[in-house]
């Protein structure tokens, strides 16, 4: 608001019958009469024309939002390999998809148990989309135990038992705890006694800390957080505005 309400003191100037490069200068070299009339006719001008503050705040956001769609593009682009290609993580829906999205998530966080089943249906319904799925426990310990056990998970018994244990943590009930995820596990089929084993297993925490680096970077301070292409999208988006993005995406490469 601020940077767009730097435009009016020059004009009012203009109106005051101040010279350009008079009305260009700094307010401290009018005089404490000229300072005083000025701000007079600022405040008079903006109590008249009070639609020139929404005006200015409305560029301002569009500005700001431009900014920031370019900075996420340029920090995507530094991050490809960490993003895009990292041995630490799962690889859902279509490995050869002509999408590719980036979810950090965690599994305490109510936005990310309600994308969940709408990600699942995006990469059903589409077909041809490849879903990376970063673990980013950042609501305490519960989410850290979780992601620790789903990651021991892929480690013990592989892809598919992680996204067993993966869809399951989502929908879990109740506290997080070992008991809970053992039982977790028994009912998938799944031995829980190697995921507990694998829970002490160095990799656990190198790609939690991975993936708290690379979000570092991308500046994500909340889950779920996604990267849609060169997009970053922060926080839910329905079904319907997933489907939006990936449309636009692949209109961009047409």
């Amino acid at each position: 608001m601020f940077k767009q309400l730097a435009a009016l003191p020059f004009a009012l100037a203009l109106a005051f019958g101040l010279a350009a490069p008079a009305a260009a200068v700094e307010l401290d070299n009018l005089s404490a009469a000229e300072r005083a009339a000025f701000r007079a006719e600022v405040r008079a001008y903006l109590l008249e024309n009070p639609q020139v503050l929404m005006e200015a705040i409305a560029v301002l956001e569009q500005q700001q939002a431009e900014a920031e769609v370019t900075r996420d593009a340029q920090s995507v682009a530094a991050n490809a390999d960490a993003l895009f290609a990292s041995a630490f993580d799962v690889v859902l829906g279509n490995p050869e998809g002509d999408i590719t999205i980036v979810e950090f998530m965690d599994y305490r966080c109510g936005f990310c148990r309600r994308a969940h089943p709408e990600v699942m249906d995006l990469i059903n319904f589409d077909g041809n989309i490849r879903l990376i799925v970063k673990e980013f426990p950042i609501l305490g310990e519960q989410s850290m135990l979780a992601s620790r056990f789903a990651i021991a998970t892929r480690i013990a018994h592989g892809d598919a038992a992680y996204f067993a244990v993966h869809d399951a943590l989502m929908t879990m009930r109740g506290d997080v705890a070992i008991p809970a995820l053992e039982a977790l596990a028994a009912s998938l089929g799944i031995d829980a006694a190697a995921i507990v084993a694998a829970m002490d297993d160095p990799l656990v925490q190198t790609t939690i800390d991975t993936n708290y680096a690379l979000g570092q970077r991308l500046e994500i301070t909340g889950t779920p957080s996604f990267v849609f292409g060169d997009q970053m999208v922060r926080g839910y988006v329905p079904l319907d505005g997933m489907q939006q993005i990936v449309a636009m995406l692949r209109e961009g490469d047409n």
